[in-house]
């Protein structure tokens, strides 16, 4: 069965937002991020779409999804995929509400992200909470879309196992008055020099403007990771500060 026009065109149009949200639906694309969509039962697939190749050595595993599929050509598949090479299948999946755990919240590490806006450093950081064991990333209203493609392949896998809920920080720290919030800020004390650490929410900012007015209102301490030597540099990119601090944190 061929791929019809009207369902490239719908596929084409997910790299959009406005789509994305008008049908709650998103593309996933890659051999290893499909077919952990497709074990994951919880998880709604629309349609695979796949080079001849990829459905022969995957064909028990749709068989067990009973997922739609249209075999294509790689030219095809080239000609809806938001990637710049395609790669062997894409799937249009349905989208989830993320839900906050409160229990792991109250117990252990969660990560809050303020307005950060680049997809890429979104997956990233989803990535590295997956790393280190941290079951929340809890998204302002204002950051990156989770279903953004650019954060599905960065995060490898990620956005599938961390719980990722839209929440401002204030309400946050209304349900949870008692959790002490630790605000990422260069003005704050070194992350090897603060003591009496214990789990919390470690907030990290816009990738340019750094944590609002309100975090470092609502924070319990500043840290910051301190440089070393002379140079020039103003601060870290926030993906690769979160997998710092994080490091920190866990093995403090």
């Amino acid at each position: 069965m061929a791929l019809s026009k009207n369902s490239a065109k719908h596929i084409r149009s997910l790299a959009q937002k406005k789509f994305r949200q008008q049908h709650q639906q998103f593309v996933a694309e890659g051999d290893k991020i499909v077919r952990e969509l497709l074990s994951t039962s919880a998880v709604k697939i629309v349609i695979v779409v796949c080079t001849s190749d990829w459905y022969t050595k995957n064909t028990e595993l749709v068989a067990q999804r009973k997922a739609e599929v249209v075999e294509v050509t790689p030219t095809a598949l080239n000609k809806i995929s938001q990637l710049k090479t395609a790669n062997q299948v894409l799937a249009v999946v349905v989208q989830w509400q993320s839900e906050l755990n409160a229990a792991t919240v109250s117990s252990d590490w969660s990560l809050y992200l303020e307005r950060v806006q680049d997809p890429g450093n979104l997956g990233t950081i989803l990535r590295i909470a997956d790393w280190f064991g941290i079951p929340n990333v809890i998204c302002s209203p204002d950051c990156a879309d989770l279903f953004n493609s650019k954060v599905i392949q960065s995060s490898m896998g990620a956005f599938m196992r961390i719980a990722a809920p839209r929440l401002e920080l204030a309400q946050l720290h209304q349900q949870f008055p008692d959790i002490p919030i630790y605000a990422s800020s260069l003005s704050g004390t070194s992350i090897y020099e603060q003591k009496q650490l214990k789990p919390g929410i470690l907030v990290m900012g816009n990738e340019s403007r750094g944590i609002t007015e309100e975090a470092q209102t609502l924070a319990t301490a500043e840290l910051k990771i301190p440089s070393y030597g002379k140079h020039d540099m103003e601060s870290l990119n926030v993906a690769v500060a979160t997998g710092i601090l994080c490091a920190a944190l866990r093995f403090k």
